[in-house]
C-alpha cells in the first residue's frame, strides 16, 4: 500500500509542471483574446453596417442582384458562402451546403472558447490540489516556509484557471450570438434567393 500511496505521489506532482505550463498558455491566451476584443468589436460593427445595407436595399431588389463585395470585405467566410451560392444560381440544394459549412465553420472558430471554459477552470482545480499534499507534509513536519510556498501555488493556480475559464466564457456568449446572427441573415437571404429562383 505505501508503494501505491509512493507512485500516486510521484506521479501527481510530476503533474505540477506540465499544469502550470498549460495554465501559463491559458493566460496568454486570455490575455491577447482580450487585447483582440476592441479590434473585432469594431469590424463587427463594419459588418453590421454592410449587411444592414444589403438587406435595405431587398426592398427593390432580390437576393440575387445584390453585391456582397461590402459583406465580404468585412467577412470573408460569409462573403465566400454568398458568392458560391451565387455561383450555383440559388440552387436549394448547394446552398444548403454551403450554409450548413458556414455553420459548422462557425462552430469550429467556437471550439477553443468551449474548450478553454471547461479546461481552464480544471487546471486551475489540479493545480489547486496538487500543492496541497506538500503543504500538508510541511505543515506536519514544522516547515511552515514549504506550507506556504505550496499554499501559495496552489491559490495562484485556481486564479489563473478561473480568470482564463472567465474570459474564455464571456467570449464565447458574445461570438456565439456573433455566428448565430450571420447565419440567421445567411439562411434568410438564401431563402428569399432561392425562392425567387423558383
Amino acid at each position: 500500500m505505501s508503494l501505491l500511496t509512493d507512485v500516486l505521489y510521484w506521479v501527481t506532482t510530476g503533474l505540477m509542471i506540465p499544469v502550470v505550463i498549460l495554465l501559463l498558455v491559458a493566460l496568454g491566451w486570455s490575455v491577447l483574446t482580450l487585447g483582440g476584443s476592441y479590434s473585432s468589436y469594431l469590424a463587427r460593427l463594419r459588418l453590421r453596417r454592410a449587411v444592414a445595407g444589403a438587406l435595405s436595399e431587398l426592398r427593390t431588389r432580390t437576393p440575387r442582384e445584390l453585391d456582397y463585395a461590402g459583406i465580404a470585405s468585412h467577412h470573408p467566410a460569409l462573403g465566400v458562402a454568398l458568392t458560391g451560392i451565387a455561383d450555383h444560381r440559388w440552387d436549394g440544394v448547394h446552398a444548403d451546403k454551403l450554409v450548413a459549412d458556414f455553420a459548422l465553420d462557425g462552430e469550429r472558430v467556437l471550439g477553443p472558447f468551449r474548450m478553454v471554459v471547461r479546461v481552464g477552470p480544471m487546471l486551475g482545480l489540479m493545480g489547486t490540489l496538487i500543492p496541497m499534499g506538500p503543504a500538508l507534509v510541511g505543515l506536519a513536519a514544522g516547515d511552515i516556509a514549504s506550507m506556504a510556498s505550496n499554499m501559495q501555488m496552489a491559490f495562484a493556480t485556481t486564479v489563473v484557471g478561473i480568470f482564463t475559464g472567465g474570459v474564455a466564457f464571456v467570449t464565447l456568449l458574445v461570438r456565439g450570438r456573433w455566428v448565430a446572427e450571420d447565419l440567421n441573415n445567411l439562411r434568410y437571404l438564401v431563402e428569399l434567393g432561392c425562392d425567387g429562383e423558383a
